[in-house]
């Protein structure tokens, strides 16, 4: 494994020449005698963790340890000062993201200890950071699995629950959502479509109305998505999202025949959405309906099937999200670079 490197921060000579010979043998140690070369160090070197004296003239610890989050935000932080005093140690706990501070005068078997038992925290962290970094692309993975399913069980349908979930953070974002709130509805909306696997293609292509029994069929999409997401915990806050996109403001819609708040807010938008992109795709039953057209449609429905505050928030986006949608196709049609990333 290679080692360590430390960045050692001290106005005065005998102190850095004393890290140095204390540490050089199991890390690799850059020294410097100012806060101010120190950060240039940083912008060029990358280092495990930064060590720094506190009383040091021009720019004392604390302050070069804050500008040094900037540089280096996942190096671990130590602190040395001769003055265990409580403000001084907040202060570099709050503003410096220290993790230890380091008595004088130490010893080498202090500071070796000290360097060690730090390094250990320091190394869980990154394997944690790399573990959910595993996490999120198996995650990621699985839902890109789903979506080709989905789409190779209908050419009709390909790449449409992509184009919802465009549509659906257009219109979060204009109604406002939060970051968190934005992250739901994108997976939700990638999702919002997954139980149609179980719905049988002669069925989902038939160029005709659909008989009652052929209806239910479809109604029946919403039960087989969600046994479907409930063997994926990560997904648990989403399902009353994807389960509730049938319902209608009016209290018309199904599977509870929720209305008005009753339904979540994200439903709302990607009912929305949904309407919007079957009206505006070709169909094996019908061509495809013209922009402006389908707003007016769905303006319509304003009060009855869609919530008024939803309309308002999807006629201010989708005028620029109908010409971004093809851009945004042609470059992330084969990938979900976009998860997590919609500017």
């Amino acid at each position: 494994m290679n080692k360590y490197t430390i960045l050692v921060v001290d106005d005065e000579n005998d102190n850095l020449q004393l890290f140095v010979r204390t540490l050089r043998k199991n890390y690799n140690v850059i020294s410097a005698d100012n806060g101010a070369e120190g950060l240039e160090i940083l912008r060029n070197e990358d280092v495990n963790m930064i060590i720094s004296d506190h009383k040091m003239p021009g720019m004392d610890g604390t302050e070069f340890l804050k500008h040094s989050i900037e540089l280096n935000p996942d190096a671990i932080r130590i602190l040395v000062t001769a003055f265990a005093d409580s403000e001084i140690l907040v202060g570099a706990i709050n503003e410096g993201k220290i993790y230890r501070y380091l008595k004088k005068p130490w010893t080498p078997p202090e500071l070796l200890n000290t360097v060690e038992a730090c390094f250990e925290v320091y190394q869980l962290n990154i394997d944690n950071q790399k573990l959910a970094r595993d996490l999120k692309e198996l995650f990621l993975g699985t839902i890109a699995a789903i979506m080709e399913a989905l789409d190779a069980k209908d050419t009709h349908t390909s790449g449409r629950s992509k184009r919802v979930t465009f549509y659906a953070l257009k219109i979060g974002q204009a109604y406002g959502l939060s970051n968190e709130r934005m992250s739901e509805l994108e997976l939700a909306g990638l999702l919002h479509d997954i139980g149609m696997i179980g719905v049988p293609v002669n069925v989902l292509s038939k160029p005709g109305d659909l008989s009652e029994e052929e209806y239910e069929m479809v109604k029946d999409h919403l039960t087989i998505g969600i046994k479907i997401l409930q063997e994926i915990k990560q997904l648990n806050h989403v399902i009353k999202i994807v389960e509730s996109h049938h319902e209608h403001y009016d209290g018309k819609g199904y599977p509870q025949g929720l209305k008005g708040d009753e339904i979540p807010l994200e439903s709302q938008i990607i009912a929305v959405a949904d309407a919007y992109d079957g009206l505006t795709s070709e169909r094996a039953y019908r061509k495809s309906m013209e922009h402006k057209d389908a707003v007016s449609l769905i303006k319509a429905a304003a009060g009855s099937q869609f919530a008024p505050d939803v309309i308002d928030a999807f006629v201010n986006a989708i005028d620029s999200a109908k010409d971004e949608v093809k851009v945004f196709e042609q470059k992330n049609l084969k990938n979900l670079d976009f998860l997590t990333n919609f500017n």
